[in-house]
Order: C-alpha cells, then structure tokens, then sequence
C-alpha cells in the first residue's frame, strides 16, 4: 500500500428523510473486494463515525449504495471491536432469546434517542474488504450495534421500531438538538484535520 495515499475524508452523514437510508443497499461484489477505491471508504467511514462520536456507521449514512458498515464498539464484558463487514447477514434469533432494554441513537437522527429492547447476542455473517468471509458475534450493546447497522444495509432505521407515539417524539427531540449536535461534529471534524496537518 502506497505511503502517499491519502488521508481519510470527513463526510457527510445522511439524515433521516434522505432516499437512501429507505433503500436496500447494493451487495458488495468481486469488483468491490480488495479495490483501493474500498479500502479508502472504509477509512474516510472510520474517519466519519469518528467525528461524529458515533460507535458504527453504514455506508448509505455516507450516501454510498453499498453493503458496508465499520464499528468501533464495546461489548457486556468492556471488550472493544473494531472493524468492518460487507453484506452482513444476522443469524436468525431462537425464540425465548433474551432482550436488553437501553438507550439507543442514531447519526442519523441527530441528537435524539431512546429506550429499545434488542437481543442481548447476536452472530452476523459477511465479508471482509478482500472478500474472506468473517462471522462476528456481539454481546451487549456491541450486539445492539450490530443488529442497528445491518439494519440500516437493508433501509430500515431504529424509529421504525419504536411507537408511533416514541417515534414522534424522538423526531421533535432530534429536530430541537440538530443544530448543535451539527456544530459539535463539525468542531470535532476540524480538530482532527488540523492534528493530522504536517507541523511548519
């Protein structure tokens, strides 16, 4: 890998309402696996959900049609995972599994979230950016993260399995923080550019 790539793009994340995150994404393919145009995406994803204080990011909250999400994120046990899956696939659950009520958000809401029972583990199936096939299980709210962004591949977003009453809500909460929530990420975005700028 060439030492002059580089370095990774703050972009701009989708918010709800936007067409994309209502669609299902595009399976990533062999034109997809290994190319330098991937690894770059998942870096400047990195990059993203790292400014934005987020914990995993899917590729269409970055306006990209394709079956990606990055994760940087904490399990029951305060075990960090990092990284990357395409085309992920969740096991089905068994009946009886057992549910985690806690707070859960969205980049792409904004500034809002709200109690929602998930499964408290989870396996996911995919790729890796070669094409190797990787299996991931999440406890907690690593497990939570999960299911959310594999949510998200298949254009669905954690308000549409809410209430209609707790939706609403968490709408006009996400529509009363936007705006700051926005400056934050923008502060933090410009901070990290001016840390990796060459000193002189």
């Amino acid at each position: 890998m060439s030492e002059l790539r580089e370095r990774p793009t703050v972009l701009r994340i989708t918010e709800v309402g936007e067409e994309i995150l209502r669609r299902t994404c595009r399976p990533a393919d062999a034109t997809d696996y290994g190319s330098e145009r991937l690894a770059r995406l998942i870096d400047d994803m990195f990059a993203t959900m790292y400014a934005a204080d987020g914990c995993g990011l899917a590729a269409n909250q970055v306006d990209v049609d394709l079956g990606l999400f990055v994760y940087d994120c904490l399990d029951d046990r305060g075990t960090r995972h990092v990284g990357h899956v395409l085309n992920p696939v969740v096991e089905p659950q068994e009946p009886g599994r057992r549910l985690i009520e806690d707070a859960e958000g969205c980049l792409s809401v904004p500034g809002a979230n709200t109690e929602l029972a998930r499964p408290a583990r989870v396996v996911v199936h995919g790729f890796d950016r070669d094409g190797e096939p990787v299996t991931i299980e999440g406890t907690g709210y690593f497990a939570r993260c999960l299911q959310h962004e594999t949510d998200h591949l298949n254009g669905g977003l954690y308000i549409d399995r809410l209430s209609g009453r707790d939706r609403k809500r968490v709408l006009r909460q996400s529509a009363d923080r936007r705006e700051s929530v926005l400056a934050e990420r923008a502060a933090r975005a410009a901070a990290a550019a001016a840390a990796a700028r060459p000193a002189g």
